[in-house]
């Protein structure tokens, strides 16, 4: 589930997966909290996730350390957002 009042979060979200994956924007809008990424998206494999996650950090101003990093925050889109809200809203 994706905490209420993140949709600014949710919408860079689904733009760096756009970029960094080279997603359609119309397939990245389709996603929803229970959409698999990592594992399910063929353009989001191990290689991918430091680009996501270096353009999550230029565009929010965040910082994600490695021993944050973990196979169930990048599960679900949902997962993900919530993640990232809670390292941009605090």
């Amino acid at each position: 589930m994706i905490p209420e009042g993140t949709s600014e979060i949710e919408t860079t979200v689904r733009a760096v997966l756009v970029d960094a994956l080279g997603l359609s924007p119309e397939r990245a809008a389709d996603f929803r909290a229970d959409t698999p990424l990592f594992g399910a998206l063929p353009e989001f494999d191990s290689m991918a996730v430091a680009g996501v996650f270096t353009e999550l950090e230029d565009r929010l101003g965040i910082v994600i350390e490695d021993d944050e990093v973990d196979g169930e925050m990048l599960e679900t889109f949902g997962a993900l957002v919530t993640f990232v809200a809670g390292k941009a809203l605090v």
